[in-house]
């Protein structure tokens, strides 16, 4: 029961009051003068809105000095408990460190923080900004504070209190081991604030907290705040998803029920004229001639929701593409949501934000066209956009005055953005391997930004009808309010030389063992080892019922399985042996051969462009591009530009004829790709495939095999009548038996699974001379200053002196490819370089990575595990050398056909890894250094200096 702060006559609290004892009445005021001493007394006075139970009882746990676990809701007000760790720091003359898991929630976090307390107060740490660091609050992101931690910086004395906003980050597989290194690392006086989204394991989470940081309050709240109804719009008409059922059950809505039954039932129409695809307009007429209803367009989308009054609304589209095609459509629909003051507010506030842009480059940029549609009250948001125009459209969409938002699933990531509805296109999404299902878990997020508290009474989350889609599936969805959190914790190289420094090896392979991902490991094994226990029952009832009169039906069943694995072992040695010779004749293949693609969604008659022969294969280290043999890139008779796999040639493959490629030929251009299959057609189309004729089969001349049949025919279980009945219930019993043995295999590599990755790496690292032992060496302690995915490529790189020599702009350009990853694949050409000396460094750092390739397969140190150093990726170095070169926007973006904000986010990482070299390499006889620090001053420069803060 929460006390009031006062009692003022006449009320019922103050009748309560009187009908108290004395005795009961002096206890009764005490609590109030009790409570009205607490730092939450005052800290709530600072807000004109009462506090919620869970953020009260949250707050109390806090000043009590314990450390608490808040699982709420997307906009349920989870930031007010840390603001309240903000408030007891300054109160306790204490540092306050606020942590984000990304640098536009920095930026904005700061903001706040500066408007409540002065920015005297209030500092800024992000990997590229650094303002008044020494500031008793301090907003970061996550990887600052872990590097921190290990440089053992002097910004940690007087530290109090840390807070993890969205903590359950910790979940991501590419940055979410930075989250347990801090909680692990963070030194026991400080108390810890996590805040995290609704997740189903909060308890398994706060007992681990428990666990490693002492006392913590575990907080759960699943109360929306702002209620939230969901919706399915298909055609004309919005349906509701739930209809209220029996004791307030919610249950499907029938009419959408029926809907997908009548949808499925129709027959998908095909243009029967022509056999071939329709024309897009074509096809939307004719399904909304034949169809009741039909996928709302996005115009017809945003209209509907105005005429409803359900905007501002964000259209969540899992494509930058589609994001800005979708806005073009709106504006070309003649939408306008803005009248003319807010259309003339709009352009004041853009042409303020944007002064500092060049004019040459806003053309570049696309800026007439953004702010035609802001002015009308429609925007894009994804990351392929310039930081500074999303910041607008942010700041617009919060004043009210833009109303339709189409964002990538990046919005839904913490940024304070939330709208009176959320549409869903589709419930799949790419991956980045494959369209899947999106999860519950990222369902509840996206539409988590529906709902404004306190102006919205309700929020609205819109999905849009598509054919084939099953209102269960989506209710299920919607219905599953959370999910778990599951670790993502992998040792590092970086991070195991720190902890040997800091703490030796034994010290540091104890600390892990208290992450959480071992956490859950351990868990895990009880309920694996209960299921060994009931397989083995289970043996023992399959080993009765096979039994056999006549013999041992086990050995019987034993010859049957053997028989079985050797003629499968033939077979695939005979395909082994097929796609061998298949990769011999690739490996013969010249640009300009015309050969015939036996197989796959490419087969057909096609000219090679490049044979697609992996550089240094004299090496033999297992390119990730190249480990299945020749990858020909070739253009196909329909005009593709494709690269192509050994799994499309199960045989080997001819030239038919050859062909010379024109030194003009674009892949990236259609007219020419057109003009060249065009050509291909002309010369080969009259040319057919060569047939193979099938071999004779090796397990006719097999001698193992011929024993086996000839053993299984003198059995004596051979001749039983319930042979074939006994024979099930041995696959059964083997089955099982393979099962079980899986599963202790399971329970043997749960245990001690991150030391023992631990151990792997600190043996490699002592092979190659960073540790000896409990020693960090000097080539230890340089590869302890570089953070990345590629730390050690980087090491060994300065400690090579691959670098020396190079230009800033060169330098730039090699650095490039420690850290970007190209978006799609392998389907192009390769990437254009700089010539001279960045070229030979950047073949130099290929080479060193595949010598630290093969010695990671040597110590058993897997990549696919997320440990390990993946290939350098050459595709951003001709555009940062450009950049660095002092070349114009307009110029960079055409050649590096990539949007500005791809670029710009780059070019920032390319300048942070710049600043760690700069500060790891050896400061006598090295030129690596001073060219890394003019490195950066050449790339901070245009778009890429802007900073929102300040």
């Amino acid at each position: 029961m929460i006390v009031p702060l006062s009692v003022a006559p006449g009320t019922l609290e103050s009748t309560m009051t009187e009908d108290l004892s004395p005795a009961e009445r002096y206890a009764a005021a005490r609590r109030r003068a009790a409570e009205q001493a607490t730092a939450l007394a005052s800290f709530r006075e600072m807000y004109d809105f009462g506090l919620d139970p869970f953020q009260i009882e949250a707050c109390q746990a806090l000043e009590a000095g314990k450390g608490v676990l808040v699982a709420a809701p997307t906009g349920s007000g989870k930031t007010i408990v840390g603001e309240f760790a903000v408030h007891l720091a300054l109160e306790q003359g204490k540092k306050c460190f606020y942590t984000t898991p990304i640098k536009a929630l920095s930026n904005q976090k700061y903001n706040d923080l500066c408007r409540r307390y002065g920015a005297p107060k209030v500092g800024l740490l992000t990997g590229d900004n650094s303002v008044n660091s020494d500031a008793p609050i301090v907003v970061m992101t996550t990887e600052v504070l872990r590097n921190m931690l290990y440089a053992g910086s002097q910004t940690l004395l007087g530290l109090g209190y840390v807070v993890m906003d969205e903590v359950h980050y910790l979940s991501d597989r590419f940055r979410g081991a930075v989250w347990e290194e801090v909680i692990i690392h963070l030194p026991e006086s400080v108390t810890l604030v996590s805040l995290s989204a609704t997740v189903s394991n909060a308890e398994e989470f706060g007992d681990w907290l428990d666990t490693v940081r002492g006392d913590t309050e575990v907080i759960v709240s699943e109360h929306r705040p702002v209620p939230l109804f969901q919706h399915v719009l298909a055609g004309r008409r919005m349906y509701d998803l739930f209809e209220e059922g029996e004791g307030h059950r919610k249950a499907v809505n029938p009419d959408l029920m029926r809907l997908a039954r009548m949808e499925a039932s129709r027959p998908m129409f095909q243009d029967r004229r022509r056999g071939r695809a329709m024309r897009e307009a074509d096809r939307e007429r004719e399904r909304r001639q034949r169809a009741r209803v039909w996928t709302p367009s996005r115009p017809e989308v945003i209209e509907r929701l105005d005429a409803e009054g359900l905007l501002p609304a964000i259209t969540f589209i899992f494509s930058r593409a589609a994001c800005e095609a979708a806005v073009q459509q709106c504006l070309y629909a003649g939408l306008r949501l803005n009248d003319e003051e807010a259309r003339e507010t709009v352009r004041a506030l853009v042409e303020e934000r944007t002064a500092h842009i060049a004019p040459e480059d806003l053309h570049v940029l696309g800026y007439y066209e953004w702010l035609e549609g802001l002015e009308r009250g429609i925007a894009a948001h994804h990351a392929g956009m310039l930081p500074t125009f999303k910041e607008v459209v942010e700041e617009l969409f919060v004043r009210g005055l833009v109303k339709a938002v189409f964002a990538t699933e990046t919005l839904a990531l913490g940024i304070n953005m939330p709208a009176r509805s959320v549409v869903l296109e589709k419930l799949v999404k790419w991956n980045g391997e494959q369209h899947a299902d999106i999860t519950p878990g990222e369902y509840t997020q996206l539409t988590g930004r529906a709902g404004r508290r306190g102006i919205d009474v309700e929020g609205h989350a819109v999905v849009l009808w598509q054919r084939g889609m099953s209102p269960e599936h989506l209710a299920g969805l919607a219905g599953t309010r959370t999910y778990p959190l599951r670790s993502s914790f992998k040792p590092s190289y970086n991070m195991a030389v720190n902890l040997v420094e800091q703490f030796g090896r034994h010290r540091s392979r104890e600390l892990l063992e208290t992450s959480f991902a071992q956490f859950q490991a351990d868990k895990s094994v009880v309920g694996i080892s209960r299921q060994v226990q009931r397989n083995e029952e289970g043996l023992a009832g399959y080993r009765e019922a096979m039994t056999c009169h006549l013999g041992d039906f086990e050995e019987y069943a034993r010859l049957r399985r053997q028989l079985k694995d050797r003629e499968t072992e033939i077979a695939r040695q005979g395909a082994a042996q097929r796609r061998a010779e298949a990769a011999v004749a690739l490996e013969k293949l010249k640009p300009g051969d015309v050969i015939h693609v036996p197989t796959g969604k490419y087969a057909g008659l096609a000219l090679v462009l490049d044979p697609g022969l992996p550089a240094g294969r004299s090496d033999g280290h297992r390119g990730l591009e190249y480990q299945d043999g020749p990858r020909p890139l070739v253009l196909t008779a329909e005009r593709q530009v494709k690269r192509l796999a050994t799994m499309d040639f199960p045989v080997p493959v001819e030239p038919l004829e050859r062909m010379r490629i024109p030194k003009s030929f674009n892949p990236r251009s259609p007219q020419s790709r057109r003009d060249l299959a065009s050509a291909l057609r002309t010369k080969a189309g009259h040319i057919p495939p060569e047939r193979h004729r099938k071999r004779r089969s090796q397990a006719a001349d097999d001698r193992e095999i011929a024993r086996l049949r000839a053993a299984l025919r003198a059995h004596p279980c051979h001749g039983c009548n319930d042979r074939e009945d006994h024979a099930r219930w041995a696959e059964r019993y083997h089955r099982l038996l393979r099962d079980t043995k899986q599963l202790e295999h399971r329970i043997e590599g749960r245990t001690n699974t991150i030391a023992r990755t631990f151990d792997r790496i600190v043996a490699l690292l002592t092979e190659l001379d960073y540790l000896r032992g409990n020693e960090v060496t000097e080539h230890g302690k340089r590869l302890a200053r570089l953070y990345g995915e590629l730390d050690l490529l980087a090491s060994e790189c300065l400690r090579e002196r691959v670098w020396e020599g190079l230009s800033p702009a060169e330098l730039a350009a090699c650095v490039s490819a420690l850290v970007y990853e190209a978006r799609v694949g392998d389907d192009a050409m390769a990437p254009k370089l700089p010539s001279g000396k960045a070229k030979a460094a950047l073949g130099e750092m290929v080479r060193i990575w595949g010598r630290l390739d093969a010695l990671e397969e040597e110590f058993r140190i897997n990549q696919t595990e997320g440990v390990g150093q993946r290939e350098p990726d050459l595709g951003f170095a001709w555009a940062a050398y450009m950049w660095a070169g002092g070349k114009g926007l307009d110029e960079v973006l055409n050649e590096a056909e990539m949007p500005a904000g791809d670029f710009v986010r780059w070019c920032k990482q390319v300048i942070d890894v710049l600043g760690q070299i700069a500060a790891a390499a050896p400061a006598e006889d090295s030129t690596v250094g001073k060219a890394a620090r003019k490195a950066v001053d050449q790339l901070l420069r245009g778009v890429v200096a802007y900073s929102s803060v300040g």
